[in-house]
């Protein structure tokens, strides 16, 4: 699924601002056909961004989840690079936890030439991806299994990885809100995600542009939290007024031909 048009952007952050848009507000806006407009709308509302209504489109409530495929085919390439990236600052020989969520995998994915790691993980999918590399010890947290993604939670998870004390930790979140809050749609998974936080030295952040555009119910934390975020997009000024003000190193992961532009 190819990445959003800068008019679908411009759409997402209209709806977002005024919690709805129509099409005919959006035709006179852009000049172009009803017929593009409801194709704009129709596909952000199948990646869950936007909902439809009569005649325009409302900012998402976000109360549920995409589906895990559909999250998985999201921005890509982008949570591919971000994966690369995030790679690039965990050094060899170090402890790591690697979250639950599409993106954290694609980090998991970049660490295969990693020497002397020992990762630590309540994602099912992490542990097996890391699984053919006898230089990476794999942990696996206990707990409950969500079917839906691979992901372990509740109690059982927050107990064991409070045993730890690691180098690095890597998280995704389902969401962040314009005041730099985390977001995420399972509280039993935001009991973890903070009990990771808690339990790791660095913490590392990797999130693609289309976070900003969501919304989720539960809030994790703040981005003032952690050190690192690493996404494929320059966030507004204000949000990396933001971090700087925290002091939230932002890494952005371009591909090679943005990498060239000023």
């Amino acid at each position: 699924m190819q990445a959003l048009s800068p008019r679908q952007t411009e759409i997402v952050k209209l709806a977002r601002g005024a919690g709805r848009v129509t099409v005919d507000d959006l035709v006179a806006r852009f000049e172009v056909t009803p017929q593009t407009i409801r194709k704009d709308l129709n596909e952000l509302c199948d990646l869950g961004v936007l909902q439809r209504f009569h005649g325009g489109a409302m900012f998402a409530a976000g109360v549920a989840n995409v589906g895990y495929e559909s999250r998985r085919n999201i921005s890509s390439e982008a949570k591919r690079l971000i994966g690369g990236r995030t790679a690039n600052l965990i050094p060899n020989n170090c402890s790591l936890f690697i979250g639950i969520g599409t993106t954290t995998e694609e980090v998991a994915r970049a660490l295969g030439n990693h020497q002397g790691l020992m990762v630590i993980t309540n994602n099912l999918n992490v542990a097996q991806l890391l699984r053919g590399h006898p230089h990476i010890e794999v942990i696996l947290a206990g707990g409950v299994l969500r079917h839906s993604d691979g992901g372990v939670v509740g109690e059982a998870a927050v107990e064991f990885i409070r045993q730890f004390k690691v180098d690095f930790a890597v998280m995704g979140v389902s969401a962040i809100d314009t005041d730099g809050s985390l977001l995420d749609y399972d509280f039993r998974e935001v009991s973890v995600s903070r009990a990771i936080l808690a339990a790791s030295r660095r913490s590392i952040l990797v999130a693609d542009a289309m976070k900003f555009s969501r919304s989720a119910p539960v809030r994790i934390g703040h981005t003032a939290d952690v050190d690192f975020l690493v996404t494929d997009e320059r966030p507004d000024a204000e949000f990396a007024r933001l971090c700087a003000e925290n002091h939230v190193g932002i890494e952005l992961a371009l591909g090679d031909s943005e990498e060239q532009r000023p």
